[in-house]
């Protein structure tokens, strides 16, 4: 029993901690979002704004890259949903010992490098286009089609495996008997298979454009004039972002968070239904009149969800009153006087240092007054010492030499004296 206790504790701890790991970052991002900084920060909390929200409705980059975004994504659900259709219809029909290779070819796509794929559709479709002599700004170079054919590559390969998983559960008894009371194959296709691949054709439409709307490596090749909301984000981000990205990742997640609550509310209440009608009577059924349960009884989702639309209204109200001029400009204040603090301590400090360093050397110093005197010598024989030179910068003899003497050595016979007159 203490082992089982034990094991239960671990496993709640873990889950904490791998939630935390996979939570934590898009909670503090969202907090980011109503924090006054202009830089992206949860801590230190300065004063609530909503300011960021109006900023990133404001930026024309922003929303227009949200509108291509949702261009390319429209256009990859449609393509990449009708060949995963098609691949998962071909893949259940063709040939047993064919499968295997067919499966192979369909899936290969998801395992090359986006990079590969952009680069090679943008190569291929411009070879496309030249070969057509058609001219630069035709579709065929339109970013919007290359970027929707790329991306459509290897998301088809993924809604392949949802239909392929739903599929697999259909009885193909119901097409042939449906051929056998006479409907066409076009009628047994829409009437029989289609609402039967319905759930799983809105699960794929939803993983194929949640893919097309978060991806980099393959738009970032084939955009061109139609740069998405990725593309925008990554160009922001090389010159410094504002908690207005922020204020957009709180506004995916609040969506998301809603479309799950809607999602698990109408599934619960499919089971509750589901279970009125075993236990109702004839006459019930007959009318229609099951007695059901109210909405949020037995239906923590939907609890949820109208919680969450609440606090949501509850917010927006909010941010329509409020203003935090006086709480910003009381932060400024706050840190201009803790910036003249700071640069007063800091002159404080260098002149301790100053005085310190002045005592000290006063401590060391000698004695007398009597400081040595700078020596001359510069180590070539005070050749260049200052006192042996004269006014013009000519050596001063001892003596004057004696001009009635040998000054030649060449017997006197240049002295003046032996010189006659002509």
């Amino acid at each position: 029993m203490k082992n089982f206790s034990l094991m239960r504790i671990s496993i709640w701890v873990y889950l904490a901690i791998f939630f935390a790991y996979l939570l934590g970052p898009l909670v503090i991002m969202s907090v980011t979002a109503f924090n006054s900084p202009s830089f992206p920060r949860a801590a230190p909390w300065e004063c609530l704004t909503f300011e960021w929200f109006s900023a990133l409705f404001q930026d024309e980059r922003i929303l227009n890259g949200i509108k291509n975004s949702i261009l390319v994504g429209l256009g990859t659900v449609t393509l990449s949903v009708a060949m995963g259709l098609a691949g998962a219809l071909m893949l259940t029909q063709i040939w047993p010992k064919l499968r295997a290779t067919y499966y192979t070819i369909i899936i290969a796509p998801i395992l090359v490098p986006g990079v590969v794929i952009g680069i090679s559709t943008l190569v291929f479709w411009d070879r496309v286009n030249r070969m057509l002599g058609l001219g630069a700004d035709s579709f065929l170079s339109s970013g919007l089609f290359l970027t929707v054919i790329g991306q459509s590559t290897f998301i088809a390969s993924y809604c392949m495996l949802v239909l392929v998983a739903r599929l697999q559960r259909y009885d193909s008894a119901l097409t042939e008997a449906a051929l056998d009371l006479g409907a066409s194959h076009a009628q047994t296709f829409r009437k029989v298979l289609l609402p039967f691949m319905r759930p799983a054709i809105a699960s794929a439409a939803v993983l194929a454009f949640l893919a097309s709307f978060e991806n980099y490596n393959t738009t970032t090749f084939t955009f061109g004039e139609y740069p998405t909301l990725t593309i925008e984000l990554a160009q922001k981000v090389r010159y410094g972002i504002t908690p207005a990205i922020s204020a957009l990742a709180f506004i995916i997640v609040l969506l998301t968070v809603f479309a799950a609550l809607f999602n698990e509310a109408k599934i619960r209440r499919q089971e509750l239904v589901a279970a009125a009608r075993k236990t109702a009577t004839v006459e019930e059924l007959e009318t229609g009149k099951l007695r059901l349960p109210g909405f949020l009884s037995s239906n923590t989702a939907a609890v949820l969800l109208v919680v969450v639309a609440m606090a949501t209204i509850a917010v927006v109200g909010t941010a329509t009153v409020y203003s935090p001029a006086q709480c910003i400009a009381d932060v400024k204040e706050t840190k201009r006087l803790e910036t003249e603090l700071r640069i007063q301590q800091l002159r404080e400090r260098r002149a301790q240092e100053a005085a310190q360093r002045e005592a000290e050397q006063g401590a060391n110093a000698p004695a007398t007054d009597t400081a040595p005197k700078p020596s001359n010598d510069s180590g070539f024989g005070n050749v260049f010492n200052p006192g042996t030179l004269q006014d013009g910068g000519t050596e001063t003899p001892e003596e004057e030499p004696d001009n009635s003497g040998d000054s030649s050595g060449s017997g006197s016979i240049f002295a003046p004296s032996n010189l006659q007159s002509n």
